[in-house]
């Protein structure tokens, strides 16, 4: 196993303004909503040995000799003798509901068995009633490995119908050299130094928890009050000149340009930045950050359901976890994997298990929360102040 230079960051495709979703979830739409009991299909697995698996692009661990080869996968369906049809779709998380919605709402299959989005966008599907509620019989790996952290989000008590597939911080990112001193939290953005050298993300449900968290919020139940908290102060800066600009990914260009000097950031994007810049750092505030997932999830009437418990529970053993994460390089969702990295004979795959990027030690940990998703009837009131503010 060796760490791997990504090209692109799952997290920077991130940046959905919920437009799509309005038009159903936002509205109420009745017919969108499917019971529990109109969700499944005839379950072909045990007869039918494959799966439908859709992903986004640059997210599993690929063979250094032979980039088309997926070495975790690959374990799995020798194990197993299940064939995975795995299929770099996803690229943003309204476009992919755009793609697969009209399916659900109208009780259709989607052709896919198994899929990882966002879980802002996890939350929405699961309000609807587009996915399945997992069999955890079939999972003792995820019963047992999976973080305790991210075991009970406000959209999905007890993940019953998610299960994490790689998580990250929003923090912030500034290089020490240039600044001249330490940045401890969100309000040392403003500081007159930084004036017109300070980014925010563009995307809402990206960019709003951290700020939050700046002014002392609880994140996992934050108030409208907050919100609007939020959205006064950033106005106030970006008419003093303080934030050059709101951004997606190109962040990373420009902080490693000197551009910008501080900004917020994910910590997947600072491993990478690191490796070319040591004076690169993350910083988790004092008052804390956020903490987020991309997650798996079965919708409706998937006809190998069985066959995707199978694999989502291959991929929380610790082993095949830890090659996993030292490939993408994200907050591990199993901690067991820690120990696995450090026992390795390669010393960059050992130096891995230290990362507290990867593995956030205990004092992180305690600064780290999972925000309540904004609710539909919410959506429209936030989104158009924020891009009102963002300039989207």
């Amino acid at each position: 196993m060796s760490m791997k230079s990504r090209s692109l960051s799952r997290r920077s495709l991130l940046l959905g303004g919920g437009v799509l979703l309005g038009a159903v979830a936002g509205c109420g739409v009745p017919a969108a909503y499917v019971p529990a009991g109109e969700r499944a299909a005839v379950d072909l697995s045990r007869r039918d040995k494959r799966l439908t698996w859709a992903n986004w692009p640059l997210y599993i661990d690929t063979d250094d000799e032979r980039p088309s080869r997926r070495p975790t996968l690959e374990a799995f369906e020798r194990r197993t003798g299940i064939s995975v049809e795995y299929v770099e779709e996803i690229n943003d998380n309204d476009e992919f509901f755009g793609k697969i919605s009209p399916s659900l709402m109208n009780h259709q299959p989607t052709d896919r068995d198994l899929i990882v989005i966002s879980d802002w966008m996890c939350a929405r599907f699961v309000r609807l009633g587009w996915v399945q509620e997992m069999d955890r019989a079939r999972q003792p790996n995820v019963t047992k490995y999976l973080d305790p952290l991210l075991r009970s989000p406000a959209f999905d008590p007890g993940r019953k119908f998610t299960v994490p597939w790689q998580s990250g911080i929003t923090g912030i990112a500034y290089n020490r050299r240039r600044v001249g001193r330490e940045i401890r939290g969100v309000a040392d953005l403003w500081a007159a130094d930084l004036k017109g050298r300070v980014t925010l993300l563009s995307g809402l449900d990206e960019a709003f928890a951290l700020l939050m968290q700046g002014n002392g919020a609880d994140i996992t139940r934050w108030t409208a009050d907050d919100f609007h908290a939020v959205c006064d102060q950033v106005e106030q800066q970006v008419a003093k000149g303080q934030i050059r600009r709101f951004t997606g990914n190109d962040y990373i260009k420009d902080l490693s340009s000197g551009d910008v000097l501080a900004c917020q950031a994910y910590s997947g994007d600072v491993i990478q930045l690191q490796a070319d810049d040591p004076d690169i750092e993350f910083v988790v505030p004092e008052e804390g950050a956020e903490l987020w997932s991309e997650s798996l999830m079965i919708p409706n009437l998937a006809r190998h359901k069985a066959n995707a418990e199978l694999l989502i529970d291959h991929y929380y053993d610790p082993e095949v976890a830890a090659e996993l994460a030292a490939w993408v390089n994200y907050v591990c969702p199993v901690p067991a994997a820690q120990d696995v990295l450090a026992s390795s004979d390669d010393e960059e795959t050992a130096a891995l298990a230290e990362d507290p990027l990867i593995f956030p030690d205990a004092e992180m940990r305690k600064r780290l929360a999972i925000a309540r998703d904004i609710e539909p009837g919410e959506r429209s009131e936030f989104a158009k102040r924020w891009n009102a503010i963002a300039g989207l």
